[in-house]
């Protein structure tokens, strides 16, 4: 029996509280180019541009519900005998909002930064270039997003939960991302078990383990109830 879980999540999760993946034809990610609004350099460049997508972006995730994956994991946190660790790719609330203690390693859309002093406050629905900052009054506000090209959040405390886990799980992740898409690796390299739980096979699903293929909302609260 696993005593200490962690578990990586990405899109995949999400998706079906409505709230798209990069890949989906149609999607707000579908109308723009990755390099014009999730780089420092895409915002150096076009402020406006990147505060309209994640004004957009925020609208969306002010909307969403979680589902009953996200729930599912709320309760494993709520319910199992060891720890569990739930790590975050997505920048939405929906694991709060389910109940659950999430690490944000690329950030979060209700969170705004400043790039002159590293402040950060909760971002209102609305953005725009020369966003004030309320402790240096700089207008350097931004998303508090990790971007393409930016180190993600909180890197030295995932490493060391995954080096201390006995069961590591990833649902909903591309496997296409790193350093999320290695953390497979120094899981298994720490002797846990793995386990992916995605719509299809993702890029790095020769390292796990156990697969299990299905929607999220229906796999992750079976497979909660197999450990409780």
């Amino acid at each position: 029996m696993a005593e200490k879980i962690v578990i990586l999540t990405g899109a995949g999760i999400s998706a079906e509280s409505g709230l798209g993946t990069f890949r989906d034809e149609g999607g707000l990610w579908a109308q723009h180019r990755i390099e014009d609004v999730a780089t420092p350099e895409g915002f150096a460049k076009d402020p406006a541009l990147v505060h309209r997508f994640y004004n957009m972006r925020r609208a969306e995730a002010a909307k969403a519900q979680p589902n009953a994956a996200h729930l599912a994991l709320a309760r494993l946190q709520r319910e199992f005998s060891g720890e569990v660790v739930i790590v975050t790719q997505n920048v939405d609330a929906l694991h709060e909002a389910a109940g659950a203690e999430v690490i944000h390693m690329h950030g979060a859309l209700a969170s705004a930064l400043c790039a002159a002093c590293g402040h950060r406050w909760g971002a209102p629905l609305v953005m725009a270039p020369g966003e004030p900052c309320p402790a240096c009054g700089a207008g350097a506000g931004r998303p508090d997003i990790v971007w393409f090209g930016e180190m993600p959040y909180f890197m030295e405390q995932i490493e060391d939960h995954l080096l201390g886990c006995d069961l590591f799980a990833a649902i909903g992740t591309s496997g296409q991302v790193y350093p999320a898409a290695g953390f497979v690796q120094q899981a298994r390299y720490a002797g846990a078990r793995t386990i992916e739980m995605n719509l299809r096979d993702s890029d790095s699903s020769h390292a796990f383990e156990d697969h299990l293929i299905g929607p999220a909302s229906k796999v992750v609260p079976s497979w909660v109830e197999t450990l409780l």
